[in-house]
């Protein structure tokens, strides 16, 4: 089996390591308007995309280190490692049809897929969460209010050469994970 999808899948992976350049806000644009084919039930589209550029990501930091009730300076260092910082916040919508869970996979789903598009764009992107993403200090500095929450963020920007050549993969035993009834 081959094709453009199944490559993406087979060759994306994480890049913890960024250079200084990354998207433009007319890139990410794009990309995002792709999400359209994300499954939706009821196109509620219960997620948006917070954009840190420059001095904002030290406001991810800030949370950061309130959450941890650590070094400031060491978390805002965390947060500014990466040129751009993706906060993936899923926005639930009331519907009768739809539960929270569903909608939180759409997100899911959503962050999943923009790491896809980053990754066969060129840009290097790694999602981290944890608790941290469901820290109240974290959301408060991110000005997400409730019913609204964190998914986690992608550190975004470009690679550095040392990591632009794919390093093969361990082949995943399908069998293991596909059962019949």
């Amino acid at each position: 089996m081959t094709g453009p999808a199944f490559e993406a899948l087979r060759l994306r992976r994480s890049h913890s390591k960024h250079t200084d350049e990354a998207p433009s806000r007319a890139e990410l644009e794009e990309l995002l308007s792709a999400m359209s084919s994300v499954a939706d039930h009821s196109s509620l589209r219960p997620w948006r995309i917070i954009e840190l550029r420059g001095e904002a990501r030290a406001r991810l930091g800030e949370g950061l280190a309130k959450a941890a009730g650590g070094d400031r300076e060491k978390y805002v260092a965390k947060a500014k490692r990466s040129p751009l910082v993706l906060v993936i916040v899923v926005s639930p919508r009331a519907s009768g049809k739809v539960p929270l869970w569903e909608q939180e996979a759409v997100a899911s789903g959503v962050a999943h897929y923009l790491g896809l598009l980053l990754h066969e764009a060129g840009w290097g992107s790694i999602w981290k969460s944890g608790s941290a993403a469901r820290d109240r200090a974290v959301r408060k500095a991110l000005g997400v209010k409730k019913p609204e929450y964190l998914l986690g963020w992608l550190y975004v920007g470009g690679i550095p050469e040392r990591d632009r050549k794919p390093k093969p993969r361990k082949p995943l035993d399908a069998s293991r994970h596909l059962t019949a009834l």
